[in-house]
């Protein structure tokens, strides 16, 4: 039997890999930084979601406690009342709504709590 070399299809996944990592600045070869870039893609797809609650999380908190109006309020209360109400808004709506008309979010904030 004859040996079958894989040709331009190797030669292709190759050349494919190599431009995938020609801009790496990295000691280990092309099929290790490959994997490891894939890796890391993945990892922080989901810890950018986590950054991006715990941000909306601090802004809605830092706009209720300015609130003068209410002594002891924090976000946990704030949440609690706003899902016993059943006002479906989730943290990314509030925190626009908290950074970009405070008045807005004061008056809903002061309607939960009635």
């Amino acid at each position: 039997m004859t040996r079958i070399k894989r040709g331009y299809i190797a030669r292709k996944h190759r050349t494919k890999t190599r431009l995938f990592t020609s801009s790496f600045r990295s000691k280990l070869t092309i099929s290790q930084q490959k994997i490891k870039a894939l890796v890391s893609a993945h990892r922080d797809r989901d810890r950018k979601k986590r950054d991006f609650r715990r941000l909306w999380i601090s802004r809605i908190n830092a706009v209720i406690r300015e609130n003068k109006n209410e002594k002891y309020y924090s976000y946990s209360i704030f949440m609690y009342n706003l899902y016993k109400r059943q006002l479906l808004l989730n943290r990314k709506i509030l925190a626009q709504i908290a950074i970009l008309n405070r008045n807005c979010f004061y008056m809903i904030s002061n309607e939960i709590i009635k």
